[in-house]
């Protein structure tokens, strides 16, 4: 019999190494190196420990052809539909991650009920609770009398041959990824073996089928999913569901999909009886807004196809200490760093002797550059002490030469800006054609400069009366 030849597998990239050691080579995390043996593991297969058969030739066909169903599963839940690009593919692997206690289990325990309603045979299969736990949350939901089918196992081969009697199922989720094991792999579940194994068979099955598979991952500490970041490649679609502990509101955020657009969100809010749609998260993210405080400033944004209205507040204060603090909530802390360096090298504004502090109201997480221009002129408010016109709208990009620079979409924030009532605007000179409303008589600066000495202007004549 031959000997097992023992190797060690990062648990986080999934790496293969040829003996122990304190740091992964390829990533760099440290302690992540599991021993495994290679008669289950990667690059053991199902056939790792005999000779490799004669492939079998497969049929080759053409784009063109008939489709046997619809594309698309609707589940009716506009927020989820928005995220997955237009409801659920049929034949594809979605990936949905997100922090213990999120909300995960609860969408995806609404969509299953959803779907039911609709006439679609849908199969939820726990690995982590009971069907009694289950049906406790579905009782809690008000949808205990969906035709959702339950199952509590962990063993892929025998949820493959379950669901293999009867109609094909239209959906199958799989809660979580983490807790499966397959026979093919020797490992413990949970390691880098036994969740790539996990996944290629599952997904192997959607493909050949038809049927959508939804699979639920853990969250690290970092953020990303865990496991090996393998899987994100293997599955269609990759979704982050996000929420701050401290706020009633979750975010269904597209990072990858593959037959759809991968920067939409979806909006809901957590309740008792369960995640609701929210279909404006403009009003929501500006529900407690001050009008009269001084550091606010309202950003037009756009995630995705959708304009989102949110509130930017700064708060500069004198500091004590030799070297001033820089804090940021919500934003990146590079590009705040960027636009003080600008606004002291080329408007004269001094910060060195202020601590800055910068939060994104809301527990809302930005990452678009058009946030520059809100974020200059909250910075710029709470200075002076001046509040900002509490209906005016702010975005642009801002270059290192302090230039303004125009950014997408702008026509879109502006309408929604005038739908939630705002009737000014301050925006990049030079943007796409604007036709009616706010934006004909909007404040478009060349420079940053142009900004600070409007400002300033308006602290002047402040002072004067």
């Amino acid at each position: 019999m031959a000997k097992t030849r023992i190797q060690f597998v990062c648990q986080n990239c999934g790496t293969v190494h040829t003996r122990w050691a304190g740091k992964c080579d390829a990533c760099g995390e440290w302690n992540t190196l599991v021993e495994e043996g290679t008669s289950g593991g990667i690059g053991g297969g199902p056939t790792g420990m005999r000779s490799p058969r004669k492939g079998r030739p497969v049929a080759l066909t053409t784009l063109s052809g008939e489709i046997e169903d619809a594309p698309r599963i609707a589940s009716g839940i506009g927020e989820l539909d928005r995220a997955t690009g237009g409801g659920f593919v049929r034949g594809s692997a979605l990936l949905v991650g997100g922090d213990p206690g999120i909300g995960k289990s609860t969408l995806l325990t609404q969509a299953a009920a959803a779907l039911a309603a609709r006439g679609h045979r849908i199969v939820y299969v726990s690995g982590e609770e009971a069907v009694a736990q289950i049906r406790l949350r579905a009782q809690r939901l008000g949808v205990a009398n969906s035709a959702v089918e339950l199952a509590a196992e962990t063993n892929v081969e025998d949820i493959l041959a379950t669901i293999a009697e009867g109609k094909r199922p239209d959906l199958m989720i799989l809660d979580s990824i983490q807790t499966l094991w397959t026979d093919m792999a020797d490992s413990a579940p949970g390691t880098v073996t036994q969740v790539r194994a996990a996944a290629q068979a599952i997904i192997r099955y959607a493909k050949s089928t038809g049927a959508a598979v939804v699979l639920v991952g853990h969250v690290t500490k970092e953020g990303q999913i865990a496991g090996p970041r393998v899987v994100e490649h293997m599955v269609d679609a990759v979704l982050y569901f996000e929420g701050e502990g401290g706020h009633h509101y979750r975010i269904l955020r597209t990072v990858k999909n593959r037959f759809g657009p991968t920067d939409e969100i979806g909006v809901f809010e957590m309740s008792d009886k369960g995640l609701r749609e929210v279909s404006n998260p403009s009003e929501l993210f500006l529900g407690e807004r001050h009008a009269k405080s001084p550091g606010a400033a309202v950003f037009a944004g756009m995630e995705g196809t959708r304009p989102v209205l949110v509130e930017i507040q700064a708060l500069v204060a004198p500091s004590p200490l030799g070297t001033p603090r820089r804090a940021v909530v919500g934003w990146d802390s590079p590009r705040l760093a960027m636009i003080l360096a600008v606004l002291e090298a080329h408007c004269g504004v001094r910060f060195a002797t202020h601590d800055v502090y910068l939060n994104v109201a809301g527990g809302y997480r930005i990452s678009e550059p058009a946030a520059d221009l809100a974020v200059a002129a909250a910075l710029l408010s709470s200075l002076t002490g001046l509040a900002l016109p509490a209906d005016c709208v702010y975005f642009g990009e801002i270059s290192l030469s302090g230039a303004i620079r125009p950014v997408a979409h702008a026509q879109q924030r502006l309408k929604e800006a005038e739908k939630l009532g705002f009737g000014q605007a301050v925006l990049p000179p030079g943007s796409e054609e604007l036709t009616g409303g706010i934006g004909v008589g909007s404040f478009q600066p060349a420079t940053l400069t142009d900004l600070v000495v409007r400002i300033a202007g308006s602290l002047r004549r402040r002072e004067e009366d």
